[in-house]
């Protein structure tokens, strides 16, 4: 039996997600060292919001980051096993290199705080729109973003799982694309109510300021491998692991392959370790031979232990 944890994304976040973790040390800990590395209390905001303050991507991603690397280091201090592979949902890679000891806990949270204020200042609001693409084969999506277009750019950014494409771009592109896939056959096709574009090419400008917060970083060799979104790659080197960073920030986040590689490499179970189980499910859509298995309080962390322990 080999497993991998995987670290969720932007999105699976809600005002009171880490308050089962209140009496853990090892998480409380976690929460206390990135608020201390922002000068602010990111456990308040995670514990008593609102929900529109933790909902803002700037406060988003280094709160996401934090909850993930706090139930990773429960699992740690709970005894668990290490595992062979992580990898993360695009902001969740940032977790997941954490976790893998290739980036330090207080660096990430600044870094993803750049990141999130860099993704928001690319493309001015309203300006552009991300929409999920559901039914519908990646190469249709792909060509009903090729035909919507006109100029613009829309184009597909998350391969989830099979026929759950999320597509990018200036929203008027994106509007005509949801049509046009619709019209090729997609069961639905819906706006996604986020704040800008991300991983579509607009957000170029945002992984050039990345790339400068992320020069200025102590960057290290995972520890454990990781899995990246945007060449479904390991890498090993520092230079390597940054360039990696830089272009998933405007390039597809390639999910689908991810579970697929860990596959290839003898993954039996997954763990998705953060709040939510959007991962969980995707893994089950991707393959369902896989054991998909999640940590969302202490319970379940208990249930994957007893899991791997009898697999």
């Amino acid at each position: 039996m080999k497993f991998a944890f995987v670290f969720p994304g932007q999105g699976s976040q809600s005002v009171g997600m880490m308050d089962v973790w209140s009496g853990h040390p090892a998480a409380m800990q976690v929460i206390a060292q990135a608020s201390a590395a922002l000068g602010e209390d990111l456990g308040a905001l995670m514990a008593q919001g609102p929900a529109e303050q933790l909902n803002l991507t700037t406060n988003t991603q280094p709160a996401m980051l934090t909850a993930g690397v706090a139930m990773y280091e429960a699992w740690c201090a709970a005894g668990g096993p290490k595992a062979s592979l992580m990898a993360g949902h695009s902001l969740g890679e940032y977790a997941a290199l954490t976790a893998a000891g290739a980036l330090n806990l207080a660096d990430a949270v600044r870094v993803v705080r750049i990141r999130a204020d860099a993704m928001q200042a690319a493309v001015p609001v309203g300006t552009g729109a991300m929409a999920a693409v559901l039914g519908l084969d990646d190469h249709l999506v792909k060509q009903a973003c090729v035909d919507a277009a006109e100029g613009e750019v829309v184009e597909a950014v998350n391969f989830n799982a099979p026929s759950q494409v999320v597509i990018a771009g200036h929203a008027t592109a994106v509007q005509r694309a949801i049509a046009t896939a619709k019209a090729a056959g997609a069961k639905r096709a819906m706006l996604l109510l986020v704040s800008a574009p991300f991983h579509s090419s607009l957000l170029k400008p945002a992984a050039e300021v990345l790339a400068g917060a992320l020069a200025k970083i102590n960057v290290s060799t995972p520890a454990i491998a990781v899995v990246n979104n945007v060449d479904v790659a390991i890498e090993q080197s520092p230079d390597a692991i940054r360039d990696a960073l830089v272009r998933q920030a405007w390039h597809a986040v390639r999910w689908v392959e991810v579970i697929q590689a860990m596959k290839a490499q003898g993954i039996t179970h997954i763990i998705e370790c953060g709040p939510g189980k959007v991962l969980s499910g995707m893994v089950k859509r991707i393959d369902p031979e896989l054991v998909a298995l999640s940590i969302t309080d202490p319970e379940s962390m208990q249930a994957a232990l007893d899991a791997l322990a009898a697999a």
